[in-house]
């Protein structure tokens, strides 16, 4: 069951360039890492009970590279934490939404994540983020 927003997704074409912003507002980069099978390097921001993810593509073929490319830096997804990542999966599929992949798959931190098409989440790209134990 979904039950908070996790994190914020902003894509940015350098983490080391983009920190400053950050650290000039009172926050700091918790941790870095890459997750090579999505092609991204991430930086986790908390931020309250929300943390801020910055989104670094590690090469041009990356799908964050692509969204540089076509719509510049800036809000990339809104990711929402459940418990249950199947189940919501399911029901999302039998209400007919559409989701970018076939099944959940391991993303940053090791989580199952699964994203909702933009064009079924009303213009905003949802993750779904389920940590394992």
């Amino acid at each position: 069951m979904i039950s908070k927003v996790d994190h914020i997704g902003i894509a940015v074409h350098s983490i080391e360039e983009s920190r400053a912003l950050y650290e000039a507002m009172g926050l700091e980069i918790a941790e870095i890492e890459e997750v090579p099978q999505e092609q991204v390097r991430v930086a986790m921001i908390p931020c309250g009970s929300v943390r801020l993810e910055l989104l670094e593509p590690m090469s041009p073929e990356s799908p964050i590279a692509k969204h540089l490319e076509k719509r510049g830096p800036g809000l990339h997804h809104v990711c929402l934490g459940t418990d249950d990542i199947s189940a919501d999966d399911g029901r999302l599929r039998e209400r007919g939404y559409q989701l970018l992949r076939d099944q959940p798959t391991i993303g940053a931190e090791g989580a199952l994540v699964q994203f909702l098409h933009p064009k079924s989440g009303g213009g905003v790209l949802y993750e779904l983020s389920q940590p394992q134990d």
